[in-house]
């Protein structure tokens, strides 16, 4: 295995140094005569504080591209053809590769008057764009456009002219009095005319749109104040019509309408609460637009379509909305392929959902799975097969389902409860081990801010360990020269009652989550008053079971900085703490943080890296021993687009984990604060990604950089003295690491 990777990373260094020899190579010869290549397209501007980057969207005619913003490696790959398009060779490499930009004049003058109008447009009235090129080497070219936005117009008075009374009443609580002057642009005017237009959308005005909103500006000369006027115009239905007031309309009757000859098949409550548009209320915009939300998340529903009819000779909007059913029952089969360290195995499932069992859209759903594993390289057991047996059950409502709410607040539109039951069955060679879960949750959302909210108000998980191996018992559990505390807790019976919340914040540039989940506080309050019994250690138990107890907090934050149209830069963050107590000395197995892997550090594979300076020695159990209960990952990834579908990315990690006690069998993994900075592992590598816009494979190879489980120096500054067969890891993965 080995072999091959190394194999792997030969040939991928080999093709690295040959694509950086492809972009030396002279394109010169696709370049006509009298004719120049635009090499590069530079901008600056003579105003201080002005980012003339933020305006390179208005260049129309673009270099090559650059991978990693660096190296033009389709054009050097293009360069490699020959003239003769005969020949498969030059129409495979022309085809994959990228022509070369031939400098065009014209598009040079386009851009600096869009350059021009888009300064204006941000308020530099006397804005101006000086134009040059800078000739090179082999018919080579750089097209310097020099930005001269010059001083910024300001509006001195803002005023609004709405020549609707009824309008203007409507709009007097919104419309700002106090104006403090400001850069004129016209993002800004567009702005309040879009804000101004959803207010009256939202207040019965029907027919009104942003065309009925105009400005004028009126400018002394020689100055760069100005005086802006919003005009809000009557109402015309075509511009031969006489100006009349704006109508303003209600809802008359709202009415559900079967879209298919099955009927309705939702309950007459909950489509009147799913609908945010009531009789006798104005229309509004918004209320239309959370209808259409409110039935989209319905599972029974499969589409919604909603029209308005207008009443003759009255400002009454009668409501159609009209539902499409969507199937109610599914049957679906999944089988899976499985392969844990080389031992083939499969898996199949079998689930049964339905999408309105009570007819208000609750999802009911079954799953039954079966698994089975040949296991290999595992001597002194009686058998030598895996196999695992569950049955899932669910029930998820689409609205928060508790006592004593409020039917506004229960009916919340992004809200969903659900209730799930499981029973799994494990049987391995080393032992066999059911688990039994049951689970009530919340999720719901705010979409103002884009925060998704979940809170597992009861999660219990029991764990009955009915066999184990007498082998796995002698050599693991029960020897006192191989005593490890911490498997022995995970191969015993347990039982956690949790809960826990979280939240996730994500646009554009930032995603944000965390966590927090404690478990057994509230059986420790029951634990007196109830009188619980106690093992021979003191812990309070509950079915003969020393129950969990502890607390974990999890922070993850990423960011994306844009470097170039199609390369960015992506910072990650990923903390992570728990704390056993009470009952617990030691972490539930599930609970613990582990590192390394495809979305850690990714020179070390997984559960290869840590606690601390901990470093593993017996294969069989070191997915124990390298779990803690503090974890830092902190990465860094360059990703850029290649071509076609693939996209490249170079990245470094650093992070581990670490215990918070000092455990006799990690020696080297507790937390210190003095000397924590001094056991962070550093890796580096490459990636290639396969994109397929649904979903994304992922090959990265990670290198150790420094690793603090070392023995000498050369094993611990690995940058320095590099060698595959020790620091090399490759892995593959779907999706993104972060």
């Amino acid at each position: 295995m080995f072999r091959d990777n190394k194999r792997v990373v030969v040939h991928f260094l080999f093709a690295v140094v040959v694509v950086m020899l492809i972009t030396a190579c002279s394109a010169s010869k696709f370049i006509p005569d009298n004719r120049y290549m635009l090499d590069k397209v530079v901008m600056k501007s003579d105003r201080p504080g002005f980012d003339a980057a933020q305006l390179a969207p208005y260049i129309r005619q673009k270099s090559n591209s650059r991978w990693f913003s660096l190296f033009k490696i389709p054009l050097g790959t293009y360069s490699l053809s020959g003239k003769d398009t005969t020949k498969w060779i030059n129409r495979t490499l022309q085809r994959i590769g990228e022509q070369p930009v031939l400098f065009d004049s014209a598009q040079a003058r386009l851009s600096c008057e869009d350059l021009r109008t888009a300064m204006q447009n941000m308020g530099y009235m006397n804005a101006s764009v000086g134009f040059d090129v800078k000739k090179k080497r082999k018919r080579r070219l750089d097209a310097v456009y020099t930005l001269h936005p010059g001083d910024p117009f300001l509006i001195r008075h803002f005023s609004y002219d709405i020549q609707d009374s009824g309008v203007a009443r409507v709009l007097r609580p919104f419309i700002t009095k106090n104006f403090s002057p400001r850069q004129f642009t016209v993002a800004d005017l567009d702005k309040e005319r879009t804000r101004l237009t959803a207010i009256l959308n939202d207040s019965g005005y029907y027919h009104f749109h942003k065309d009925f909103i105009q400005f004028s500006a009126d400018s002394a000369r020689g100055s760069h104040d100005v005086d802006v006027t919003l005009h809000l115009m009557k109402y015309r239905k075509t511009s031969n019509d006489t100006a009349v007031s704006h109508p303003r309309y209600r809802i008359g009757a709202v009415r559900f309408i079967a879209g298919d000859s099955t009927g309705l098949h939702l309950r007459r409550s909950v489509l009147a609460n799913s609908s945010a548009i009531s009789e006798g209320s104005y229309f509004s915009s918004s209320a239309l637009k959370r209808t259409y939300n409110n039935f989209g998340r319905l599972g029974a529903v499969r589409y919604t379509n909603i029209d308005f009819a207008e009443h003759p000779d009255s400002n009454l909007l009668d409501c159609n909305i009209q539902i499409f059913n969507q199937k109610p029952n599914t049957i679906s089969f999944q089988p899976e392929g499985t392969n844990t360290s080389g031992d083939f195995g499969a898996a199949a499932s079998l689930t049964y959902q339905n999408r309105n069992i009570f007819r208000g859209s609750e999802l009911f759903s079954l799953q039954l799975r079966a698994a089975f594993e040949a296991i290999s390289k595992l001597d002194g057991y009686d058998a030598h097969d895996y196999e695992e047996y569950s049955v899932t059950g669910s029930l998820q409502f689409p609205r928060f389902v508790a006592p004593f709410l409020s039917d506004r607040l229960r009916y919340r539109s992004t809200a969903t409860s659900e209730i799930a039951v499981s029973w799994d069955l494990q049987n391995r060679p080393e032992f066999h081990r059911r688990v039994f879960s049951s689970a009530w949750k919340y999720r719901w959302s705010d979409h103002k801010h884009d925060i998704n909210y979940n809170l597992d108000l009861l999660d219990l998980n029991y764990v009955y360990m009915p066999w184990i191996s007498p082998t796995f018992k002698h050599d693991y559990l029960d020897s006192v020269s191989n005593r490890n505390a911490i498997l022995r807790y995970n191969y015993e019976d347990l039982f956690i009652m949790k809960v826990g919340f979280g939240l996730s914040y994500s646009n554009a540039r930032n995603a944000l989550r965390a966590n927090i989940e404690t478990a057994g506080n509230i059986l420790r309050l029951l634990s007196k008053p109830l009188s619980f019994s106690r093992d021979a250690q003191g812990h309070y138990q509950l079915f003969n079971i020393a129950y969990a107890e502890y607390m974990k907090f999890d922070f993850d934050y990423t960011h994306h900085i844009p470097l170039a149209p199609e390369t960015q830069l992506v910072l990650h963050t990923d903390f992570g703490i728990a704390w056993p107590y009470g009952n617990s000395s030691v972490l539930p197995f599930e609970k613990r943080y582990f590192a390394g892997g495809a979305n850690s550090v990714r020179g070390w594979s997984v559960r290869e890296l840590g606690p601390g300076t901990f470093r593993g020695h017996d294969g069989r159990i070191d997915f124990i021993n390298q779990t803690g209960d503090m974890k830092l990952d902190l990465n860094a990834e360059m990703r850029s687009h290649l071509f076609w579908k693939f996209d490249g990315a170079a990245f470094i990690d650093a992070g581990n984990i670490w215990t918070l006690r000092a455990y006799a069998d990690q020696p080297g993994g507790q937390f210190k604060f003095k000397n924590f900075y001094k056991q962070i592992a550093l890796a580096y590598g490459l990636g290639l990604r396969l994109n397929f816009d649904y979903f994304i494979l992922r090959f990265d190879m990670g290198m150790k950089a420094i690793n603090p489980a070392y023995e000498n120096n050369k094993e611990h500054y690995a940058i320095i003295h590099p060698d595959l067969g020790r620091d090399f890891t490759f892995h593959f993965a779907v999706g993104l690491p972060f």
